[in-house]
């Protein structure tokens, strides 16, 4: 029982400070942020995030894959409910939205980002790909969707999304520039790609 406890909150601590990091990482940025600030502000000892995280790069990977793993979560979920093209789009905008800051620094920054950190993220936007794409081709074969290859359907989505949160101190001076664009981005891809 004493175990049970002892891994319960082994559990509880390593989230902590997975949420902690992942919003240091979205502040600071990746690159700026030391293992030192993630404990200062999870209030733990610097050495607690060593106890579960062997070096920096395990935490930043760890992060990656947490925030991939929820949105890809969704996407899996709405698949296999036959969900649309649209309803899908809008679920990783939600997902984005929830990770914002952190997105955007991954997103800026991953070309200065270990080689194991770039290939968890292209990881998961392989899978991210994949869900969209399962979509995509229906709404292809429907006639719904102009005859494009499924990869640029994609890439013109993500390339959207990605010049939006990259600029957005130029389309929103506060706040989220996806909660603030979501509907207009979501429409404006739409109206690109159906027929």
């Amino acid at each position: 029982m004493l175990k049970n406890k002892r891994q319960q909150q082994k559990n509880l601590t390593r989230k902590h400070l997975l949420e902690i990091a992942i919003k240091q990482f979205g502040e600071t940025g990746i690159l700026a942020t030391r293992t030192a600030d993630i404990a200062k502000h999870a209030n733990v000892s610097h050495g607690t995030v060593f106890a579960h995280f062997s070096t920096q790069e395990d935490l930043l990977t760890a992060a990656v894959e947490e925030f991939g793993s929820q949105i890809t979560q969704r996407l899996h979920e709405l698949i296999d409910t036959n969900s649309s093209l649209s309803k899908i789009l809008d679920a990783h905008i939600t997902g984005l939205i929830e990770f914002e800051p952190f997105y955007t620094r991954l997103i800026i920054e991953r070309r200065l980002l270990p080689a194991n950190v770039t290939n968890t993220y292209v990881m998961i936007q392989s899978t991210i790909s994949f869900h969209i794409g399962i979509a995509a081709q229906k709404e292809l074969d429907q006639g719904i969707v102009r005859k494009l290859p499924v990869h640029l359907l994609y890439n013109t989505w993500i390339g959207l999304i990605h010049y939006y949160i990259t600029n957005g101190d130029l389309f929103c001076s506060s706040g989220s520039v996806l909660k603030r664009y979501r509907h207009e981005l979501l429409q404006h891809y739409i109206d690109l790609i159906t027929i």
